[in-house]
């Protein structure tokens, strides 16, 4: 299989980029079909599993593939969440890798860039495992409580909408129409409310935290030393950090 892809549109060969996502993304049995069905991410995410066991002490399998939990539980304890996104992620990339689909790039969008690192060849899974679960702790312990909401409008919404941008911060632009916001309960309880009367559909992520807001300076930021074992790695594949606007040519 080739490491390309040939657009037909444009009548040439494109790279091939990986991209992860970051918290919010995350539910009960998420993967579970290819886990069951696809030896090598199977494989993939019990190797990892292990690795994440020794430092939380239990398995994270255990609470994503948990039989009593249904798709639309809520799911946002970070202490699992976290690695379990990771997981998932890094599995999957193993699994395409290994099949012949190799990325040219990587990036990853806030949590996703520890998984972008560990694919590029920067971090170990292991290290980044570690890194993740004490970054998950940390949040847990120090960080106030908050959310956030992902809004299908035009991004100026939010410029031209005082309650928008007293009540939350920009987090995101992910397309001309997809914004995503991040504040406390309150002031997302009140753009929640403001939405719902203006007919703008939004949704609320799975999250207990205020991400990507200046709000998470409130934590007590952890020392690298806290959080990275090991040096980090040489890279093997070009890596894009996610706050960076850009274009792949």
């Amino acid at each position: 299989m080739q490491n390309r892809y040939v657009s037909e549109k444009l009548g040439k060969v494109l790279p091939v980029v990986f991209m992860f996502s970051g918290q919010g993304s995350q539910y009960h049995y998420m993967g579970g079909e290819l886990f069951e069905k696809n030896d090598l991410f199977q494989k993939e995410m019990r190797l990892l599993d292990t690795f994440a066991a020794d430092f939380l002490g239990e398995s994270v399998l255990d609470r994503v593939y948990d039989r009593n939990r249904r798709k639309g539980d809520t799911f946002d304890r970070l202490r699992y969440t976290h690695p379990a996104l990771f997981m998932q992620q890094y599995a999957l990339a193993r699994t395409l890798s290994e099949t012949g689909i190799k990325p040219d790039f990587v990036m990853g969008t806030s949590m996703g860039e520890f998984v972008s690192a560990a694919v590029a060849g920067i971090l170990s899974p292991g290290d980044a495992l570690r890194a993740i679960i004490r970054k998950a702790e940390y949040l847990e312990k120090y960080c106030p409580p908050g959310g956030m909401l992902t809004i299908l409008h035009d991004p100026e919404l939010y410029d031209r909408t005082p309650l928008l941008h007293e009540n939350s911060e920009m987090a995101g632009i992910n397309f001309d129409s997809h914004f995503i916001v991040s504040g406390t309960p309150k002031g997302l309880k009140r753009i929640s409310d403001f939405l719902r009367e203006k007919n703008v559909a939004y949704l609320l992520l799975p999250l207990a935290f205020p991400f990507l807001s200046i709000l998470l300076l409130l934590t007590r930021p952890p020392r690298r030393t806290e959080l990275f074992s090991e040096s980090f790695l040489s890279i093997s594949l070009r890596f894009l950090l996610s706050p960076v606007p850009g274009q792949v040519c």
